[in-house]
């Protein structure tokens, strides 16, 4: 096949990685792409929320398979789009459409989603302009701290936790005010979940689904999860505590009632669901959906499949993933996100990144660079994603950080505790 991968992330960084060591793809072409994933296919030059110049370029290029990696153009439509040419009715599109996205371009779709389908969840309020004394009012029913959650698509970065009523309430009113542009025309005040986070990720053909490896994801941007939220700082897979019986539960709970749900609604779905959930004393709550995979727990989760990766996205798009099983490695992967020092707010770009060539026992995914010349350069906050495998978590930790201290550019910024708190962790 010759696939489309669009995104120029890290976690499109990996895709490609597994997707260019498939037999089933011929070509391997990726819009935009970034420094590293021109290692493993051709990079061409299109924003991938222009859809036409995709369409022209799909036609150009003989494409079979679009793999749509970032969420904003399948929340825009993406699916919907190439599917109204009659030309294109036999496109591959791993990627759900614009209503099947709702479950993450809009928060209270997704509360109400659950709620419709008896999906474990914290109670929660929309809130917008009219309903505003409503929503305050609801505030002063929960306990702190409180969680507040831009409605829309906010790169990761619109929820915000507040220990101070008073606090809680002027955030609601700077939110709904333009603090995360139209993404917080309206909002979502959730009832806390004491526990700790895991992701888990499917693959569903919108009938059925595969599991895939789960991950912990560290969203915070200093050590011992201090400052403000980021899009993460790194990942690891597996989590000790998700051992079986936690995971049953997730498949019971969530995952079968949420495509469930999807089919009994008709929602159009042939892709990844990201399931962020609060392990709340052995049971799951749903934090959020994605209708992506995460990043940086891709370049982490990847790296786990043994399967090839075209066989899957193949059984996706022919309604027949009830006939594949999924080869999960029993290897431990911790990825460290290399970072700008200055992310998630203001941050240096152009800087040369050097000694690349010089990291071993471990995989380098680029998301913020590109190509100056002969040199690599940084081009966003999140830069690079260093990702090891070990027996444990231990080991694949200090081969990430030993990798990691190979690379330098002066505004390089890590966490220094990825998977810290879970080497010890016990039930």
């Amino acid at each position: 096949m010759n696939v489309l991968l669009l995104g120029g992330g890290g976690r499109e960084h990996a895709l490609a990685y597994k997707l260019s060591k498939s037999t089933k793809v011929k070509n391997l072409y990726i819009a935009p792409g970034n420094a590293g994933t021109m290692q493993h296919g051709e990079n061409v030059p299109i924003n991938p929320n222009d859809f036409d110049a995709i369409k022209q370029l799909i036609e150009r290029k003989a494409i079979e398979m679009v793999v749509v990696g970032p969420e904003e153009p399948l929340v825009k439509g993406i699916y919907d789009y190439l599917k109204s040419f009659p030309e294109l009715q036999s496109l591959r599109i791993i990627g759900p459409s614009k209503r099947g996205a709702l479950l993450e371009g809009s928060k209270s779709f997704a509360k109400e989603f659950m709620f419709r389908h008896k999906i474990q969840t914290a109670k929660y309020f929309r809130v917008d302009q009219e309903n505003l004394k409503h929503g305050l009012q609801f505030l002063e029913t929960l306990n702190s701290p409180y969680v507040l959650k831009a409605d829309g698509l906010a790169a990761g970065k619109g929820v915000v936790i507040l220990d101070d009523l008073y606090e809680a309430k002027k955030t609601v009113a700077d939110i709904l005010g333009g603090r995360f542009g139209d993404a917080g025309k309206q909002l979502v005040i959730e009832e806390y979940l004491d526990g700790i986070e895991v992701s888990y990720f499917a693959l569903t053909d919108g009938e059925t689904f595969v599991l895939l490896p789960e991950a912990k994801d560290y969203k915070r941007i200093g050590d011992n999860n201090t400052g403000p939220n980021t899009g993460g700082m790194g990942s690891v897979s597996p989590v000790p505590f998700c051992d079986e019986e936690f995971t049953q539960k997730v498949i019971e709970r969530i995952i079968q009632p949420t495509v469930e749900g999807l089919r009994i609604e008709d929602i159009q779905y042939c892709g990844f669901i990201f399931f962020g959930l609060m392990n709340c004393g052995g049971d799951p709550y749903v934090i959020e959906y994605n209708c992506r995979l995460g990043d940086p727990e891709t370049q982490a989760v990847l790296m786990r499949i043994g399967n090839d990766l075209g066989d899957i996205f193949l059984a996706a798009t022919q309604n027949e993933l009830n006939t594949c099983k999924i080869d999960i490695l029993p290897e431990t992967v911790v990825t460290v996100v290399c970072a700008n020092y200055g992310y998630p707010e203001s941050y240096p770009k152009g800087q040369i990144v050097t000694g690349l060539n010089e990291v071993s026992d471990c995989i380098v995914f680029h998301a913020g660079t590109k190509m100056e010349g002969n040199e690599i350069v940084t081009n966003g906050g999140r830069v690079l994603a260093v990702t090891a495998l070990g027996a444990n978590i231990q080991q694949a930790r200090e081969k990430a950080y030993k990798g990691l201290s190979s690379i330098q550019w002066p505004a390089k910024y890590n966490r220094s505790d990825i998977g810290l708190d879970l080497i010890h962790w016990k039930k």
